[in-house]
């Protein structure tokens, strides 16, 4: 039992640096620092370790992100939403195609109306500059992107019969 607990928290700290690293490679969309790695990560934990673990590695990637000044406040309801949300979807369905989407409306919709507030409250940007739901395509652009390079990744996982030998070392 322990040592499945070590594996998950080594896996989860792998996995957020990799999103850390992987916001490098990150493109501005309106007013938004969008990394579609993060995403990617969220589903990878989603699949591999669950939703409290995703949720987890999104707020410890998006903390670390904004310590070092490669994100935004806006990692955070830009990540976290998506990563809750896609791992309750795969944690009920065990399917990877509504885990996918799950990841890309938590993220858009979800985090993006959330985004919001945090951007008037938290970014002191005016109420008059920032739309209801201007965050809504930037958090899309970069979701979808990182879902597709999640979904090709974990089909082709699938597909070598490789995904569901990794899940059951991590549930033992």
């Amino acid at each position: 039992m322990k040592k499945v607990h070590i594996q998950k928290l080594c896996l989860a700290a792998l996995l957020c640096a990799v999103a850390v690293v992987g916001s490098l490679f990150s493109f501005p969309v309106f007013g938004s620092k969008c990394a579609p790695v993060q995403h990617m990560v969220n589903i990878l934990c989603a699949v591999l370790l669950g939703p409290w673990y995703g949720v987890a590695v999104a707020f410890c990637a998006s903390l670390l992100r904004c310590l070092l000044g490669l994100g935004t406040l806006m990692a955070f309801p830009g990540s976290m939403f998506g990563a809750l949300l896609c791992g309750v979807v795969y944690w009920k369905v065990q399917k990877l195609l509504p885990t996918l989407i799950g990841e890309v409306f938590g993220t858009s919709v979800l985090g993006g109306l959330c985004a919001y507030p945090v951007a008037i409250l938290l970014m002191n940007q005016s109420a008059a500059e920032t739309a209801f739901y201007a965050y809504i395509v930037p958090f899309l652009v970069s979701t979808a992107g990182g879902a597709v390079i999640a979904g090709v990744l974990l089909f082709a996982l699938q597909k070598a019969s490789v995904l569901h030998k990794m899940q059951l070392q991590l549930s033992r």
